[in-house]
């Protein structure tokens, strides 16, 4: 299969990550190791459509491991839904002679592979670039441990303020359908309770909670909410319902956004992407397609994508129920 792949097409597409750079850069210079060319196509599947790549060397790559964000940029493609998009995409593929991808992203990153894969052929490998952690197949994505740490110190500066005017105060992190982030950083940052959308602990358990931390001497508390908490509550109406129903707290909601998704990678992502990238690289000449490269049991492995995608990346009970124990 080797001497069937002369060159290599990569992007970054949906939410960008911490360590996608990292990533891009491990498989540029993968490839000029193995005397591979090499693209990069900006904006994802946008820029595939366009026909908007750029050549990518061992030199070109420099100097960016240590970036957040993303140099081919990312974007989200309606276009590309439909199969004129695709076909269009395509024919740009084979004008600029590729003959394999590497997409680094999340699921609808590789949703959008599958169908392309099926459609006309192209193998392709997935990299899990999302700070979300929610894809099977691998203990963590790219940006995950970034994300986490960022969290963890903005949670550690709010508890500052908290103490200081014994406030209640609400954390809304990132995780509309997974709490991986919330329940890390919550144990992490000592939150004395962690809403997740896997689990509706429900309003009267919240109450009760406080109501508990407060008799037993706490002047001010931490709740960290994942974005996706089932509730049935956004953040705000969660602040304002503790106020109604517990008046001797003062609430305070800080939604931390964006900034989760910035920042320079930690060593973690860095060498994590750089593991994957070679991978992936390898995966492709070996002859494998239609798969994900990830991180299981302290080995870097593949795994079929649909796979990776179907299968769910459960919530570690354990874990939550040691922020249980860890909350008196």
């Amino acid at each position: 299969m080797k001497g069937n792949i002369k060159k290599i097409g990569v992007m970054t597409s949906g939410g960008d990550a911490p360590g996608m750079n990292a990533a891009i850069r491990a498989v540029a210079r993968a490839c000029s190791y193995y005397n591979i060319e090499c693209v990069g196509f900006y904006r994802g599947y946008q820029g595939m459509i366009e026909g908007d790549f750029v050549e990518l060397t061992a030199r070109s790559v420099k100097n960016i491991i240590s970036k957040g964000g993303t140099i081919l940029k990312s974007a989200r493609s309606t276009e590309f839904r439909t199969k004129e998009g695709r076909a269009k995409a395509y024919e740009q593929v084979k004008k600029a002679k590729v003959d394999a991808l590497i997409l680094i992203g999340g699921d609808g990153t590789f949703n959008g592979g599958i169908v392309f894969g099926k459609e006309f052929g192209i193998p392709f490998i997935g990299i899990p670039g999302t700070i979300d952690n929610d894809i099977a197949g691998t203990t963590s994505t790219i940006g995950y441990d970034t994300a986490l740490n960022t969290v963890v110190e903005c949670i550690d500066k709010i508890r500052d303020t908290a103490s200081s005017h014994n406030r209640l105060f609400f954390v809304e992190v990132m995780g509309r359908d997974a709490g991986f982030i919330a329940l890390n950083a919550g144990v992490g940052a000592g939150a004395e309770e962690i809403l997740l959308p896997e689990e509706d602990l429900g309003l009267d358990r919240l109450l009760e909670s406080l109501k508990k931390s407060k008799s037993r001497g706490k002047s001010s508390s931490i709740v960290v909410v994942s974005e996706g908490d089932k509730t049935g509550k956004n953040v705000f109406e969660l602040a304002e319902y503790v106020t109604k129903n517990l008046p001797e707290y003062e609430a305070r909601v800080s939604v931390l956004g964006h900034m989760q998704r910035g920042g320079s990678p930690t060593c973690f992502d860095r060498v994590l992407a750089s593991k994957l990238g070679v991978k992936a690289v390898e995966s492709l000449l070996d002859g494998q397609s239609n798969a994900m490269v990830g991180f299981l049991n302290n080995k870097i492995v593949t795994t079929d994508i649909e796979e990776a995608i179907i299968s769910s990346h459960d919530i570690n009970r354990e874990l939550l129920r040691i922020s249980d124990i860890l909350s008196v």
